[in-house]
């Protein structure tokens, strides 16, 4: 087996939890088969996305991937989630993904272990990947919580909204969940039971992060209401929701707060 066929194999079928299909915040009334172009694009960015993260020899990153066009709210990233080395059971290290993910336009939302292909299968927007490398102190406490059954879901919570308020805890996306597992990985006092996603964003807030804020209109808003089961708005403070003022946890405003933070000395690079 060549190594295009093993790591195409491995990031296919590397799901080790919770594996089924998922499709990001779309439903799966009707769900399309892949397009055979669509496949090979995705596969061939997972195997680039393998080959430069090998490169720099780290255990955890931080992967972005550009799932839906947000250009019109100035974003380039859609979702991140947390890459990491791990030992398969032949012996080998491979890179997994650790993320939330939104049940087929619905409510919920659940956490998955996945390979790299199925990251890059979810019809994506546009074929790209962005990534920053955590300093080696960030990567050691997040690959410490990222190996641990318990504490990878800690933070997790079902209610979902894709545009869930960032200091809120009535929904969480899955944005917020990843940079709320992040707060509780790098707090030395939430361990166990002490860990809450009230103390994570306590942490955050201290720790200077900024949300994203999304120009939304009342009636974009009323309409994306009563058409989507998961999107909400009555987690928004009224006088930032009724000012068309959505504040929520992107992609990009992580990326952007980490080198602000100190969690990475790198700048966001990216795969395409």
């Amino acid at each position: 087996m060549n190594r295009l066929h093993r790591a195409a194999v491995s990031a296919v079928f590397g799901c080790t939890l919770l594996c089924q299909a998922v499709y990001a915040g779309r439903s799966c009334a009707e769900p399309q088969p892949s397009k055979t172009e669509t496949v090979v694009r995705a596969l061939s960015l997972a195997l680039q996305t393998v080959t430069v993260l090998d490169a720099t020899g780290a255990q955890v990153v931080v992967l972005g991937r550009a799932g839906q066009d947000l250009t019109k709210y100035g974003l380039h990233y859609s979702h991140f989630g947390f890459a990491y080395k791990q030992t398969d059971v032949q012996g080998s290290q491979v890179w997994r993904i650790l993320h939330k993910l939104n049940q087929c336009g619905s409510a919920d939302s659940a956490i998955y272990r996945q390979g790299l292909g199925h990251f890059f299968l979810d019809d994506l927007w546009r074929f790209e990947a962005a990534w920053v490398v955590p300093t080696p102190d960030v990567q050691q406490k997040l690959l410490a919580v990222l190996l641990d059954e318990q504490r990878s879901v800690q933070m997790h919570v079902k209610p979902y909204s894709m545009v869930s308020y960032v200091w809120g805890l009535k929904y969480q996306q899955s944005n917020q969940w990843a940079i709320e597992t992040m707060a509780m990985a790098l707090e030395p006092d939430m361990t166990g039971a002490d860990a809450s996603r009230a103390k994570a964003q306590r942490w955050l807030l201290s720790r200077g992060y900024q949300p994203g804020v999304l120009t939304i209109g009342a009636l974009t808003r009323l309409g994306a209401r009563m058409t989507a089961a998961n999107v909400a708005f009555d987690d928004h403070p009224n006088e930032k929701r009724f000012s068309d003022r959505i504040e929520t946890v992107t992609a990009d405003s992580v990326f952007a707060w980490m080198q602000r933070a100190g969690l990475t000395t790198q700048a966001i690079q990216t795969i395409n």
